[in-house]
């Protein structure tokens, strides 16, 4: 197994490696194109914003990459940013191209009286399909570590994995294609619960 972790310059990549090698996985840092040969397994974290994220990727060669990566159907992991650039655009950055590999958008949070934008802590994520694949071992409810101000509104509801609802929002926590998994919480701060869901995906 050779884990790829995708560096744009401004992704949680010191948060992720820790928590991949404690699931005794030494990533290998990717900051071009050549960098993904002989990989087994893509991650792409992500922190900042949607337009900066997708500039940085245009700037290191590595969008049509991960585009042929994905389309390929080979095993892919992203975590918040690394989810939201998957769909088409996002009302974060106004006129900015995702990913495309996804249909839909991204939503900032509806204000709310007494509601704070951004969502941050811990708050439960309900899996579809409980104690299967990706989610084996993490119950009915598991809880993760969130921290975000806009959420992916993909327009297939039948790819999405796990739900998890703030203020008058209900939105997809988590997606699921064949070899890919992407969730808008951050399992490598999640702590055990973050950890059985990275190892799951690693071997199933």
């Amino acid at each position: 197994m050779k884990v790829s972790l995708i560096d744009y310059g401004a992704g949680n990549l010191r948060s992720v490696a820790n928590a991949l090698a404690a699931l005794g996985i030494e990533p290998h840092i990717a900051g071009a194109a050549p960098d993904l040969t002989d990989a087994t397994h893509l991650v792409l974290p992500g922190v900042g914003s949607f337009g900066d994220c997708m500039a940085q990727l245009e700037g290191r060669g590595l969008i049509e990459p991960i585009r042929r990566w994905v389309q390929a159907g080979k095993p892919y992991l992203g975590i918040c940013l690394g989810y939201q650039i998957l769909l088409d655009s996002s009302e974060e950055s106004p006129g900015v191209a995702g990913l495309g590999l996804v249909r839909g958008c991204v939503r900032r949070f509806a204000e709310t009286p007494g509601l704070k934008i951004p969502h941050i802590g811990w708050n439960s994520a309900v899996p579809r399909r409980p104690d299967e694949g990706n989610w084996q071992g993490l119950g009915a409810e598991p809880y993760f570590y969130f921290v975000h101000s806009f959420f992916p509104v993909p327009d297939d509801a039948a790819i999405v994995a796990a739900t998890t609802d703030y203020g008058a929002d209900s939105f997809a926590a988590a997606i699921e294609l064949p070899n890919l998994l992407a969730c808008q919480f951050h399992p490598e701060k999640s702590q055990e619960a973050g950890l059985r869901l990275i190892r799951n995906f690693l071997t199933s």
